[in-house]
């Protein structure tokens, strides 16, 4: 698709994005009015797929990487925009909900076990790691038989994180709050404050 769209222009992706609407309703994911989508959808559903919502006028600039499995949600609501590359992965009963006009730079991780919020119109540039779960650490068991811990993650309206942030289990970035690049968040930023480094602690308040 990309070479026609080199050789046409850009129009190519519109019926395009139509086909790919209608497969994605054949497979069971509901899909809003007027989806446009530049790449193709790699689904791996081992849940419902009637959990994974996709609202009006969601614009995906690439591939998108779509799982889940047991009872876990997806709802994207109207207006998101998702950059190429990002995964959005929801498991056990959780919902991983990405609110009204929020964006997602390219190759965003978002890994839900029990729950993430991307408030309306948030912003997350490039390759941001989100995950609401922790593997266990005792010395008696195996890496892959430790038992998960969860906190939920929720981030407020308008909230942006630079490129490169990672986002950890029971944490709350609020309305406006800022992270910069490369930050790690292990808890909760208050609203309009401006925060960085590893752990991202506030270095400033947004000012009018």
């Amino acid at each position: 698709m990309n070479f026609l769209a080199f050789l046409f222009g850009w129009w190519v992706f519109k019926p395009y994005s139509i086909f790919v609407a209608m497969i994605l309703r054949l497979r069971g994911i509901k899909v809003g009015h007027n989806f446009y989508i530049q790449g193709v959808p790699f689904l791996k559903l081992r849940g419902k797929s009637g959990t994974i919502i996709i609202g009006d006028n969601v614009r995906v600039n690439g591939h998108i990487d779509l799982r889940n499995r047991e009872n876990g949600r997806i709802i994207i609501e109207d207006d998101v925009m998702l950059d190429t590359g990002c995964r959005l992965v929801a498991a056990n009963d959780s919902l991983l909900l990405i609110r009204k006009g929020a964006a997602l730079g390219c190759y965003c991780i978002v890994n839900c076990g029990i729950g993430i919020e991307i408030g309306e119109d948030a912003r997350l540039a490039g390759y941001c790691y989100l995950q609401d779960s922790d593997y266990g650490l005792r010395r008696s068991m195996s890496l892959k038989s430790q038992p998960f811990t969860y906190g939920k993650i929720v981030l407020g309206r308008e909230a942006w994180l630079a490129a490169h942030v990672t986002v950890l289990k029971d944490t709350t970035i609020s309305e406006g709050a800022v992270v910069g690049a490369n930050a790690v968040v292990t808890k909760d930023l208050s609203a309009f404050s401006i925060n960085a480094g590893i752990p991202a602690r506030p270095i400033a308040m947004r000012s009018d």
